[in-house]
C-alpha cells in the first residue's frame, strides 16, 4: 500500500507542474494578445476587436485562476480533510465560467449599444495582419492547452482550450467583418460582437454546468464501470463483479467500492488474498482506489440451491424496471435465501421491493428472504 500511496503522490506532483506549466503559457499569451488587439481596436475604433481582446483578457485570468486551483487542490490530506482538497479545482472551475459568463454579458450590452448608435470603424492593413496572426496563434494555443487537459485530466485546461478553440473562430469572424468593410465599406462589427458575446456566454454556461454535475456527483460511463469490472473479473475464483460505486473527490483522484462473487468453498484467508490484489490491479490498471470490497457467496455443492436461483431470476426479470439480480445465496438448511435486484428510477423502490417479496414467498413460502434493492448507479 506505501507503494500505492507514493504513485498516487507522484502523479499529482507531475499533474499539477503540467498544469502550472500550460496555464503560464496561455496567459502570457493572451496577454500579448490582449496588447495587440486593444491597440488594433482603439486606433480603428473597432467594438468587435476590442470585445476580442476583453475575451482574451477573460482567458488569462482565468488560466490564473486554474494556476490557483491546482496548487491548493494538490495539497496533501490532512486530519481534517482526510481525502485530500482535490475538490477545490472544481471551485476554481466555477469562478472561471463565472469570469467567461460576465465577459460575455459585457460583450453584448456594448454590443447592442454600438448597434443603437453606431460608430464607423476604420480598419487598415496593418490591423487585418495583426488579427490574422491573433487566429494563428489561439487556434495553435487552444489545441496545445486541451491536449494538456486531456492527459491530465483538467476540466479547467480543457475549458480553455476550448475557449482558445472558439476565440480562435470568433477571431476569424472580426477578420472577415473587417475584410467587408475594406471591400465595401459595410460595418458589420457590432453585429459580430453580438456573435461573439453569444459564444462566449454559451461558453461560460457549458463550463459550470459541467462543474456542477462534478460536484453534485453524476452517473460514471460504461467504459469506466466496463474496465472496472472486466478487471476485477480476470482474477482467479471471481464470478462477477457488481454495485459499483465511485466517489470523486478532485479531477484523479478518484475512490470506489465493489462487491464480488466468489465461490462459497473459499477461506477467509482465499478472500482476503484476492481482494487485496484486485486493489492493487485496479489502482495500477485505472488509478481507482478501492476503499471497499465487498462479497457475495455463491452455491457451488447445492443442485436445489441452482435450482431456486434460476427460477427467482426468471420471475424477478419478468419485470422491466429489475435490471438485474445478483448476489444469490440460498442457505437450504435453515431456509433462507438473499439476493440483490437493481431496480430502475422509473419505478416507486418501496413498491418495487414489496412485489418481489410477493412473488418470491409464492415461490417458496417455506424460506425467509432478504432482498436488497440496489440503484441504477452505474451502466
Amino acid at each position: 500500500m506505501d507503494t500505492q500511496k507514493n504513485d498516487i503522490v507522484l502523479l499529482a506532483a507531475n499533474r499539477e507542474k503540467t498544469i502550472v506549466r500550460t496555464s503560464v503559457i496561455g496567459i502570457v499569451t493572451n496577454i500579448l494578445l490582449v496588447g495587440f488587439k486593444a491597440f488594433v481596436g482603439l486606433v480603428s475604433n473597432s467594438i468587435a476587436v476590442i470585445l476580442d481582446a476583453v475575451n482574451n483578457l477573460s482567458d488569462a485570468l482565468s488560466s490564473v485562476v486554474t494556476i490557483i486551483g491546482a496548487k491548493l487542490g494538490a495539497k496533501q490530506p490532512d486530519k481534517k480533510h482526510p481525502l485530500g482538497y482535490g475538490r477545490i479545482e472544481y471551485l476554481s472551475s466555477m469562478i472561471v465560467a463565472a469570469l467567461v459568463l460576465y465577459a460575455g454579458i459585457t460583450s453584448l450590452v456594448e454590443s447592442i449599444k454600438k448597434i443603437i448608435h453606431p460608430e464607423a470603424a476604420d480598419y487598415n492593413t496593418v490591423s487585418i495582419i495583426i488579427i490574422s496572426v491573433a487566429v494563428v496563434v489561439k487556434l495553435l494555443l487552444g489545441m496545445y492547452v486541451k491536449k494538456q487537459g486531456k492527459k491530465v485530466n483538467s476540466g479547467a485546461l480543457v475549458a480553455s482550450g476550448s475557449d482558445a478553440l472558439f476565440d480562435a473562430i470568433l477571431s476569424s469572424s472580426v477578420l472577415a467583418s473587417a475584410v467587408v468593410y475594406l471591400i465595401w465599406r459595410v460595418s458589420l462589427e457590432a453585429y459580430v460582437g453580438v456573435v461573439i458575446s453569444g459564444f462566449i456566454i454559451k461558453a461560460g454556461m457549458e463550463i459550470m454546468i459541467e462543474t456542477l454535475n462534478d460536484i453534485v456527483g453524476k452517473r460514471e460511463d460504461a467504459e469506466t464501470t466496463g474496465e472496472l469490472k472486466r478487471i476485477i473479473c480476470e482474477e482467479e475464483n471471481v464470478l462477477g463483479a457488481y454495485d459499483v460505486m465511485l466517489f470523486n473527490y478532485g479531477p484523479n483522484k478518484n475512490y470506489g467500492s465493489v462487491h464480488i462473487e466468489l465461490p462459497d468453498s473459499l477461506s477467509v484467508d482465499d478472500v482476503d488474498r484476492i481482494t487485496r490484489k484486485i486493489q492493487v490491479d485496479v489502482f495500477h490498471k485505472t488509478g481507482i482506489i478501492l476503499t471497499g470490497i465487498g462479497v457475495y457467496s455463491f452455491n457451488t455443492s447445492d443442485d436445489e440451491a441452482a435450482q431456486m436461483r434460476n427460477a427467482l431470476q426468471k420471475t424477478v426479470m419478468a419485470y422491466d424496471w429489475a435490471l438485474q439480480m445478483h448476489g444469490f445465496y440460498a442457505d437450504t438448511e435453515r431456509k433462507t435465501v438473499r439476493f440483490d435486484v437493481v431496480v430502475s428510477f422509473d419505478v416507486d423502490r418501496t413498491e418495487a421491493l414489496n412485489i418481489l417479496y410477493r412473488e418470491a414467498t409464492a415461490l417458496y413460502p417455506d424460506y425467509h428472504f432478504m432482498i436488497v434493492p440496489d440503484a441504477d448507479v452505474a451502466d
